[in-house]
């Protein structure tokens, strides 16, 4: 019931501020008409001319110049009622049509919409069942939750994630730390917590985010959340070249559908640094797409084969080993990669600073290398 007369009210109120513009006329008539006026100017004339007080040539003058401004008035009052009566026809039309539109509406939600649905208010939503429920009721269930039961370790657990979806990044870190405060540390409450830091502060590497993801290392060493953002933490510091080989580094140690690479690439091609790795021509990539996947492999590795041919040849080319040895390592060759690293470091010369960019290349791919 209240639905209906605060529906009647608002329809009401804005109806009365349509209409009362269209009830009012465009403009007051400046008096009944002005040709009673001269009409009374011409009785006037007729007295003068009898008491002789006027010459019969100027009162045919003033009779032809009253006369000239009875028909201009005439003229003038026919066209204000022409106005007038159009005037009226669109009030007419403009009110008929401000009065029909809530009707009809009202006669469509009756057919169409739920008048007799209940209210929902807040408290009776987060009762019902939570598979018919929105994310958001979700998430107000799990606050009311939380608010009763502020120790709740799991709650706080699956709420943080969630604020980070949602752009809460604020309220993702405090529920971080409170999962920290409860369950202790772990790479993925604190690296959660060092993304939320990040993003609250418009992208940049804080020192509370910092700790938070060095913490996340040492709990998980190769977090790959954590080595994005300490990347990120070198370049806002300056140190650029450390930053690139980081997120090279990343790159290549993860596989090619982890978001994490593709980020990391991301900021490589940000930074101008990203590999210029050697790929198919659009006709290679036209019959690769009809090759069958037995054929496709063995074409790939046709390639990583002509690549180490390559690098037989010319052993200096330190970024063409790099490619070679992530090569072997996707296509699941360890051996094979390890004999390249060995190749590698024999043809640039033990101890050269070559080797060791090579050596520390291959350890952030995840190998294990010999001393």
């Amino acid at each position: 019931m209240f639905f209906w007369v605060a529906a009647a009210l608002l329809t009401f109120a804005a109806s009365m501020a349509v209409l009362l513009p269209l009830s009012r006329r465009a403009g007051a008539e400046a008096g009944a008409s002005e040709l009673n006026v001269y009409r009374d100017q011409l009785s006037e004339i007729e007295k003068d001319v009898s008491r002789g007080l006027l010459a019969s040539g100027e009162a045919e003058q003033a009779r032809a110049e009253i006369a000239r401004r009875i028909l201009k008035a005439g003229a003038a009052e026919g066209s204000a009622q022409v106005r007038k009566t159009q005037g009226g026809l669109f009030r007419v039309l403009g009110a008929a049509a401000v009065v029909s539109i809530p009707l009809v509406s009202w006669g469509l939600y009756a057919t169409l919409g739920s008048p007799g649905l209940p209210e929902q208010p807040l408290a009776a939503r987060m009762t019902k069942d939570p598979a018919s429920s929105t994310p958001i009721e979700l998430v107000a269930r799990a606050e009311a939750q939380l608010a009763a039961n502020p120790d709740d370790l799991r709650g706080w657990d699956v709420l943080a994630p969630i604020y980070v979806k949602m752009q809460r990044f604020d309220d993702a870190a405090t529920a971080y730390r409170n999962a920290l405060r409860l369950g202790g540390s772990s790479a993925v409450r604190q690296a959660g917590l060092g993304e939320a830091l990040v993003y609250a502060a418009g992208g940049t590497v804080t020192v509370e985010a910092q700790r938070a993801f060095e913490a996340a290392l040492s709990d998980r060493p190769g977090d790959p959340k954590a080595r994005f953002f300490l990347a990120m933490a070198k370049a806002q510091e300056g140190d650029t070249a450390a930053a690139v080989n980081d997120w090279k580094a990343l790159a290549g140690s993860l596989e090619p559908d982890s978001p994490w690479r593709g980020a990391a690439l991301a900021m490589l091609a940000r930074a101008g640094e990203a590999e210029a790795a050697p790929g198919p021509d659009r006709q290679q990539i036209d019959e690769a797409q009809q090759m069958k996947p037995e054929d496709q492999a063995a074409m790939i590795e046709g390639m990583v084969s002509g690549l180490d041919q390559k690098l037989r040849e010319n052993p200096n080319d330190i970024p063409g080993w790099q490619r070679l040895i992530r090569s072997y390592l996707v296509l699941g060759k360890q051996d094979e990669a390890a004999d390249a690293l060995s190749r590698a470091v024999e043809a640039l010369g033990p101890g050269s600073a070559g080797a060791s960019e090579l050596t520390g290349f291959a350890k952030g791919l995840g190998m294990k290398v010999a001393p």
